[in-house]
């Protein structure tokens, strides 16, 4: 199970951006702006499949239903594109968790941005740390993506009394999104 620590924060000058498109010059939707704005780029990470802006994961590996047998071998982490992995600990029965040593595992990170981790021995249950997303700051995110994002915060916005008519994201959005879609088999 993957978990965020640190969620998706997008700086003010997406704020910035969004508010220009829109051509809202008062502050006083800011704050539902910044919101229809997260809730966009966060569709974004769903449609694409990958984490936007550089943050913190968590991810438990393993559990009592878990084959070591199969597990013994890599095992893919659930976010990517991974740019570290900073931990892995090892659980105990007791939940407790203990830093394992460098020799206790491997780790990979390859050319697609997927991150992997391989216990030297099995234990119960894994806990990876890890930062994964696509840039480190909103200006270095891809043109296509910011401008998706952009795009469907405004029509968020200006369809915000008609639920019917945001049941998708538009064409044009997905269009910009589509070439960054990563899918997974299985």
């Amino acid at each position: 199970m993957v978990e965020e620590e640190d969620g998706l924060v997008l700086p003010a000058a997406a704020l910035a951006e969004a508010k220009a498109l829109l051509r809202a010059a008062d502050a006083g939707e800011d704050a539902l702006i910044a919101e229809l704005l997260e809730s966009a780029a966060l569709l974004c990470e769903r449609f694409t499949g990958q984490a936007l802006l550089a943050r913190g994961f968590r991810e438990t590996i393993g559990g009592a239903a878990t084959d070591w047998r199969r597990s013994r071998g890599w095992h893919r982490l659930g976010r990517s594109p991974v740019r570290a992995i900073t931990l892995v600990e090892a659980i105990d029965g007791g939940g407790a968790a203990v830093a394992l040593a460098p020799a206790d595992y491997a780790i990979d990170l390859d050319s697609n941005g997927d991150g992997w981790v391989r216990p030297a021995a099995p234990a119960a249950r894994l806990r990876v740390r890890f930062e994964a997303g696509m840039a480190a700051e909103w200006p270095v995110l891809p043109a296509p993506l910011r401008h998706g994002i952009l795009r469907l915060a405004a029509h968020l916005y200006t369809f915000r009394t008609d639920a019917g008519a945001v049941a998708e994201p538009p064409a044009a959005v997905t269009a910009l999104w589509r070439p960054y879609r990563r899918l997974r088999l299985g």
